[in-house]
């Protein structure tokens, strides 16, 4: 009886991270949009694949202890799976490279952007000279990054907003 008591929350796990590896980009951004909606946020919607380093560092960033709650407060953050090698295809989120068209994206990876609860673009990571910024680790870049989340997040405080700028810049 031990056992099957622990196995079965790695079971129930593994079903529902495989239901949400499944879902749709339409579906996604439905039930975040809703959510959004009822809690007054922004929706974050970043495109990812497993291979990009990049991305990882991004996912990485949004998980520190410094950014998280931040984030938590003024956004509902919005993973989409694309661009996936034949082996991974399975993580894939049907309809993420419409998303990706619909909200200004590159053909590269990471790509980002803050919408309405409807999905409508508020600012991209494209930065209005010098193209997609990906993640943001050079100055310039992360002076885009927190001028997206200032239009993004309008009632962001400064010392949140030096506190992004300092995570972004800290390893």
């Amino acid at each position: 009886m031990k056992t099957i008591v622990l196995i079965l929350p790695v079971l129930l796990s593994a079903v529902f991270t495989a239901s949400a590896e499944s879902l749709s980009a339409d579906e996604i951004m439905a039930r975040a949009g809703t959510t959004a909606s009822t809690e007054h946020k922004t929706l974050f919607v970043h495109f990812d694949a497993s291979w990009c380093a990049y991305c990882k560092r991004l996912e990485a960033f949004l998980e520190r202890p410094d950014v998280k709650p931040i984030f938590e407060t003024y956004f509902v953050t919005v993973k989409l799976v694309l661009m996936e090698n034949e082996k991974n295809k399975a993580l894939e989120n049907a309809g993420a490279g419409q998303w990706l068209v619909r909200l200004g994206g590159p053909d590269a990876l990471p790509f980002h952007a803050f919408t309405d609860s409807r999905g409508g673009l508020i600012v991209n990571s494209r930065r209005p000279t010098g193209g997609n910024i990906g993640y943001p680790d050079r100055p310039e870049e992360v002076d885009w990054f927190l001028q997206m989340i200032r239009k993004a997040a309008p009632k962001i405080s400064p010392d949140e907003l030096a506190a992004l700028g300092k995570a972004l810049t800290t390893p």
